[in-house]
């Protein structure tokens, strides 16, 4: 193959590759996946979608909308995060916030990852491609581990997956643990959470639009909810507050256990083996990132397809991750809920039904950016090996 086809295919690979870097941005951003609960005692003139809910790569968000209608006046849409957290818990099942928790906790760092690696597919010379990822994945373990290990490393992550954090801790943190709070209630709570926010220290200049931002709000909130928290735990149990995502995610996901059911002998053993997976994706991902390096090191091989081959699969890992999740919830149902039904599996694609209820499930926007980027990144990696082989010939050729 000569320097002239060299030139003609490789920026094509080039294109294809920023483009899907593009789409894989937006994927973060977009919801991934849809589910919606509907039944007779939710009308389709209120409910149009139902009891809709919007899976996000860093959060679960809510999916129904302000109703505008003559005869409805709504001033906010309904919650319809908590609404169905509050059909599930009958059956026994753990709310929402329970899932997912590793994942959405290092969704950014595994976004940015998979995008690096990307950048190293496009990258021809070994030698540049090895130093742009290694610095790459040296600032990328820095902020993984500052957000996990330092304190105050909340503020190292995103609005959105605190948004969601905060969102869930209003839905159900009364004044005794596991008491849900009526709306009335959660409104109470939360401009009392406004109110403490006094013992962050900040001026009240400081506060306004041109004062504390909405991240510094959320991680202000999570923070005096934790104090309270605090307050009524055990002495020997009680800590004290670092904001660290290594922090948050264990005190989150005990609360989103115990939000309907609290036992403590039930929900410590969980928390504690989540707790334990998190710290196993952290030194994961930083093995992940070596043995990547050490396939840079050439054009060609195993490793080196890895770095397209792992962004093409992302839709494969998210369906995978989905319905393990599903799985779990439909499995590991509470003694506690009021009503006693067989484990089952929730409802991964299509239409389903539980009791007096259809499910639906189906992909968002964001499955679809994953697919399309999917789709770029196969015509890619075609071209590229359709490259190293004329390569490799035009080699041979010259050694014969």
């Amino acid at each position: 193959m000569n320097a002239q086809t060299e030139t003609r295919r490789s920026p094509l690979v080039y294109v294809l590759v920023l483009i899907s870097l593009a789409l894989l941005a937006g994927v973060y951003y977009a919801p991934v996946w849809w589910v919606s609960l509907t039944a007779p005692n939710y009308p389709v003139e209120a409910f149009p979608d139902g009891v809709r809910i919007h899976f996000h790569m860093n959060g679960v968000f809510n999916g129904c909308q302000k109703r505008e209608a003559i005869e409805i006046q709504e001033e906010e849409a309904l919650d319809c995060v908590h609404e169905m957290d509050t059909i599930n818990h009958y059956v026994g099942m753990y709310p929402i916030a329970a899932g997912g928790v590793v994942e959405r906790a290092f969704s950014p760092f595994l976004i940015s990852m998979l995008g690096i690696m990307l950048v190293g597919f496009a990258i021809r010379l070994p030698k540049l491609r090895l130093a742009v990822m290694a610095g790459a994945f040296a600032l990328l373990t820095a902020w993984m581990y500052l957000f996990f290990y330092a304190e105050n490393g909340l503020k190292y992550h995103n609005e959105g997956y605190l948004s969601a954090l905060v969102t869930a801790l209003d839905q159900g943190a009364g004044d005794e643990p596991g008491q849900e709070l009526s709306p009335g209630q959660a409104l109470i709570a939360r401009l009392k959470a406004e109110l403490a926010r006094a013992d962050s220290g900040k001026p009240a200049a400081q506060e306004g639009v041109q004062g504390t931002s909405e991240k510094q709000r959320l991680i202000d909130n999570l923070r005096v909810t934790f104090r309270k928290d605090q307050e009524r735990q055990p002495a020997a149990e009680r800590q004290s507050w670092d904001g660290s995502g290594e922090q948050m995610l264990r005190w989150h996901y005990a609360k989103s256990l115990g939000r309907y059911f609290n036992n403590p002998a039930e929900i410590k053993p969980l928390v504690a083996k989540m707790g334990s997976a998190a710290h196993v994706v952290f030194w994961a991902l930083i093995g992940a990132m070596l043995v990547l390096l050490w396939g840079a090191r050439r054009n060609g091989g195993m490793l080196y397809w890895l770095l397209v081959l792992v962004p093409m699969a992302l839709p494969l890992f998210f369906i995978l991750d989905y319905s393990a999740w599903l799985w779990w919830y439909g499995h590991n149902l509470n003694d506690m809920g009021a009503f006693t039904v067989k484990a089952f599996m929730p409802t991964v694609f299509g239409d389903g039904k539980v009791a007096q209820f259809a499910t639906h499930s189906y992909p968002y926007i964001g499955f679809g950016l994953m697919l399309g980027a999917s789709a770029l990144l196969a015509l890619a990696a075609l071209l590229r090996r359709k490259e190293l082989v004329g390569e490799g010939s035009s080699r041979t050729s010259r050694m014969e």
